[in-house]
């Protein structure tokens, strides 16, 4: 369990570090918010592209060993963030994380089949709130690191290389049968329907979050906040989603029907987008924090459905590939595109507003992912 938590942790500080400091990246490199935008958006499109070949990476190498190699790559990407200020290699770092992240989600989600197959439940819940803690540390202590660094933000964000180093040193050390079984040669299951309204689900909330990774700060900071406050109403957006992350897998677990949680989720997170566009000066903070509690509950669910609807670690695997491929292959979109429409529109309004119909969207298609009869 201790591999699998700090696994987790830093699957998402390398995207959720930028947050923070975007607005500032951006000013110095003398770089459009449709170009700092893919310090976001490139990452979430190599998640999406690269997940497929996560299992031929476990049948070449094993899981456990495939879990390591992924975890060096982000760490060496994110130390190639002392170099940052020169905008393609930053862009570059950014890529290398995507690609790390891709082959890892995966195969952590067919770790956990394989190993803690009694509780699925309380492992994934697990899993869930320990991604979504590295991504609120990576909002949280980027700033204040990059104070204590006399301002050089590059050693803000090459930080956290330090931690995806410690969870290289303790997975390079776990055994890794290989993997034999026939039915694990099969593809990915493309041609199941069910498959496909996991998959778009798993899109719509990815896009929402990165999305909000990347402006919601930007969003408050133009509606007369100061970017201290601003950056306070993200992190409450991240912290308070980590009980929920926790709760809403066991929940499903405990007592069914996750598909209404997922739904009610939606709803919620619909009602506190179209506030941002619209009155972001009303209780941004409350607003926030609900819609942080919202969006972290359908991530930690949509990340558990794999593990329900499969029956083997590598079917989950496959399951969850392509879940991943599609998902983020969507949901890359969202950041490049909110940045777009702001350049374009002269504000955020339009950019939000569009982010609560996706919502909608999500709500309306998880009524259609009950369990199977």
């Amino acid at each position: 369990m201790t591999a699998l938590v700090l696994a987790a942790i830093n699957l998402r500080p390398g995207i959720t570090s930028f947050a923070p400091l975007i607005e500032r990246i951006a000013v110095e490199l003398q770089l459009s918010r449709g170009v700092i935008s893919l310090t976001t958006a490139l990452p979430v499109l190599l998640m999406g592209l690269l997940a497929p070949l996560a299992p031929r990476l476990a049948l070449r190498f094993g899981l456990e060993r495939s879990i390591a190699l992924c975890l060096g790559l982000i760490a060496l990407a994110l130390l190639l963030r002392l170099f940052g200020e020169q905008a393609p290699l930053l862009i570059l770092t950014a890529g290398l994380v995507g690609a790390g992240i891709a082959l890892a989600g995966p195969l952590l989600s067919g770790f956990i089949k394989r190993h803690f197959l009694e509780r699925i439940g309380q492992t994934a819940a697990w899993y869930s709130l320990s991604m979504a803690v590295g991504g609120t540390l990576g909002v949280v202590l980027t700033a204040p690191a990059t104070e204590l660094f006399e301002q050089r933000w590059t050693w803000g964000l090459a930080l956290w290389a330090l931690p995806a180093f410690a969870a290289l040193a303790l997975w390079w050390r776990l055994p890794s049968p290989p993997e034999t079984a026939p039915e694990q040669r099969a593809g990915l299951p493309w041609r199941e329907p069910r498959a496909w309204l996991i998959s778009l689900y798993f899109a719509l909330q990815a896009g929402l979050f990165y999305a909000l990774a990347t402006w919601l700060v930007a969003r408050y900071h133009e509606a007369g906040f100061s970017l201290l406050h601003s950056n306070g109403f993200f992190s409450g957006f991240m912290l308070i989603g980590l009980p929920s992350a926790f709760v809403a897998p066991w929940l499903a677990q405990r007592f069914g029907r996750r598909h209404l949680l997922m739904a009610g989720c939606g709803v919620l997170a619909t009602l506190c987008l179209a506030i941002i566009a619209l009155v972001p000066q009303w209780q941004p903070l409350l607003v926030c924090m609900l819609l942080g509690v919202a969006l972290n509950a359908t991530f930690s669910l949509a990340m558990v459905l794999p593990m329900y609807e499969a029956h083997t670690p590598l079917a989950v695997s496959r399951l969850t590939a392509m879940m991943l491929c599609t998902g983020y292959s969507l949901a890359c979109l969202t950041p490049v595109l909110a940045g777009l429409g702001r350049d374009l529109a002269g504000d955020y309004r339009l950019p939000f507003l569009v982010l609560a119909a996706m919502a909608a969207a999500m709500s309306l298609l998880a009524t259609r992912l009950g369990p199977r009869r």
